[in-house]
């Protein structure tokens, strides 16, 4: 009989092997926590669990059994009392997900699996497990629908039950775990999606069924997928599990209330959502707070949209290959016309991308290609970035150009980017010119870099973020009825192409290292790390372990002293006010701009006792 939410105990998956696999097989659950988490390990020949049932006896305590040999699943049975030689056997108890589904219901969730009367839908996945001896097999997942304005609630009760699989590990389109129908699960029954639903994938101890196969033992057993061994324990909606005193569970499994995962969304097509802990948001958020301020009193408060550096961060962090635009030639007059305002935080963006594992390409005018290229060598030997990065440009050489730039071949499958970024870049206004913020007409010096974010838009899989502030930048046509009505010239020089985020700042580099310092606070977030890896291969890191490791790749005062002098030593000038000389947009670096970066710098680096 299968068992359900309806149950009262904690429930178990159970797995069964040879003795001399034994320890092999522990150490694949403590490398794959999600999946497989570990309540006890019996004895070799134990049939009984002392610390999560009294009078057990795994060999008749479960309605159904997998019989395997040779990796093979031979037959299922009733009892397992018949089967051995059991004193060689060795019994794993893993956490299981119907242990939250009675909580998901208490919390007003519904449990659609059990609305429909069907076995829960599971998946094998494209995603590898991390190996440990002889076992190596696919992570396998759960699929729950839940309804969009309940996703918080679900994430949060199941944050809460570590040891029946914690947090989901996936929330949007099943392509990205390498699923291609959800209507033909590897086990159990399609559970139908309802209007407003979202599928929601959690880690599955039937990922230990697929290791018995991939393995090969000569014999193994197992419960049969959906019918589950009932503990002793109760299944308390009320705070978390304590485990047994001598059960095996992995410490980094335990639930910490400020490492609640949130859950937002980040993509529309194809829909993904991500998870970061309540910590990591609320640190986000104060750091929009700081660039939001405006000593250069341009208003830019008014085009201010609540949590668009965290969700341009979460996307960022679940990217590969982000290309940064920048370039805003304000100054008309002069030669060059660059301002120095854009390039330092797309070079502290670039930087903490390229720290993550990131491939980054910068983008950039053809009449600016020869200043850049000297710019990013000068960056790198004088350690403001790790790296060169490479450097190119985009013509409009017809109506395919910008697919083709953006994807391999012109297929709109095959993205060559999955995130474009544009700060402090000349955006084209509705009557398809650029204006700077006088209302100059500065068309001439830009090319035509909107054409990718609007490309973009028709091609799944490409994100895109814009800075600014000012409104007349790159993707601040998010914004464009704000800055109609509200900024100075608005109605003229207000751009009209959207980015999917629009970050506003009182000086656009400000958001620059925003971003930058929201990827550290992501990378250093358990609950985000947990739901990036899957649950997979996950290992405790001390605060005091990410500030060492961590530091050298965030924007700092001396750094971005050293390349704004950089950018002046090239004839770059301030954007407000045209001085050769150490300001942004009129603000000198200090105490202006070095103050907003060590504040930045200082939320950043706050520890979150956990």
């Amino acid at each position: 009989m299968i068992q359900t939410q309806q149950s009262l105990k904690m429930q178990a998956n159970v797995v069964v092997l040879p003795n001399h696999l034994a320890d092999d097989f522990e150490a694949f659950c403590r490398s794959n926590p999600a999946p497989l988490p570990l309540l006890y390990r019996s004895q070799s020949g134990e049939t009984s669990c002392p610390p999560l049932a009294k009078h057990a006896d795994i060999r008749t305590d479960i309605s159904q059994y997998c019989v395997y040999e040779e990796g093979c699943l031979v037959k299922t049975v009733s009892s397992l009392a018949a089967s051995g030689p059991w004193s060689d056997m060795v019994c794993f108890y893993l956490g299981c997900s119907f242990g939250f589904e009675g909580k998901l219901k208490k919390a007003g969730v519904p449990v659609r699996n059990v609305e429909q009367g069907r076995n829960i839908s599971m998946y094998r996945t494209a995603v590898g497990c991390f190996p440990a001896g002889k076992f190596s097999c696919p992570l396998v997942v759960t699929m729950r629908p839940i309804p969009a304005a309940l996703l918080d609630a679900a994430v949060e009760v199941t944050h809460l039950n570590p040891l029946a699989h914690g947090a989901p590990v996936h929330i949007g389109d099943p392509a990205f775990l390498g699923i291609q129908d959800l209507s033909r699960p590897d086990y159990g029954e399609q559970v139908e999606l309802q209007p407003g639903d979202v599928p929601v994938f959690w880690a599955c101890g039937v990922t230990a069924i697929e290791a018995i196969l991939s393995s090969k033992p000569r014999l193994a057993f197992s419960h049969s997928p959906g019918c589950m061994f009932l503990t002793d324990i109760p299944d308390t909606p009320s705070s978390p599990l304590t485990p047994p005193s001598d059960s095996l569970e992995p410490q980094h499994t335990k639930a910490h209330p400020e490492q609640t995962p949130l859950c937002f969304q980040v993509s529309h097509n194809p829909l993904l959502y991500s998870l970061a802990s309540q910590a990591a948001v609320a640190k986000i958020r104060q750091l929009e707070t700081v660039i939001g301020e405006d000593p250069g009193e341009r208003g830019i408060r008014a085009l201010f949209v609540q949590d668009e550096l965290l969700r341009s961060c979460l996307a960022l962090s679940h990217s590969s290959s982000v290309a940064i635009t920048t370039g805003f030639p304000t100054h008309y007059m002069h030669s060059p016309p660059d301002e120095t305002d854009g390039p330092p935080g797309a070079i502290a963006m670039a930087t903490m991308l390229l720290s993550l594992g990131k491939k980054v390409t910068m983008l950039t005018d053809r009449r600016a290609v020869e200043m850049n290229q000297a710019i990013i060598d000068e960056a790198v030997r004088n350690g403001v970035l790790k790296a060169a990065i490479p450097l190119v440009t985009f013509e409009d050489s017809g109506p395919d150009a910008a697919l083709h730039f953006l994807c391999h071949h012109g297929d709109a499958s095959k993205p060559r980017y999955d995130h474009l970024v544009a700060i402090e870049r000349s955006g084209r206004a509705s009557d398809g010119n650029y204006y700077n913020m006088r209302g100059i007409n500065i068309k001439h010096l830009v090319d035509p870099i909107d054409n990718l974010f609007i490309a973009a838009k028709d091609i799944p899989g490409i994100t895109t973020t814009g800075i600014g502030d000012g409104g007349n930048e790159l993707g601040m046509g998010k914004v464009k009825d704000k800055v109609i009505n509200l900024m100075p010239k608005g109605s003229l020089i207000a751009c009209d192409v959207p980015a999917d985020f629009a970050i506003t700042a009182g000086v656009s580099n400000w958001g620059g290292y925003a971003v930058a310092c929201g990827l550290y606070l992501l990378h250093t977030c358990p609950s985000h790390q947990r739901y990036l890896k899957k649950g997979l291969g996950l290992e405790p890191v001390t605060p005091q372990d990410q500030l060492q490791d961590w530091t050298a790749n965030l924007p700092s005062v001396d750094k971005e002293e050293s390349f704004l002098s950089t950018l002046v030593k090239f004839g770059i000038r301030s954007g407000k006010t045209a001085h050769l000389a150490m300001e942004v947009d009129g603000l000198t670096f200090h105490p202006t701009h070095s103050d907003i970066i060590s504040r930045l710098l200082e939320v950043t680096q706050r520890s979150t006792t956990l």
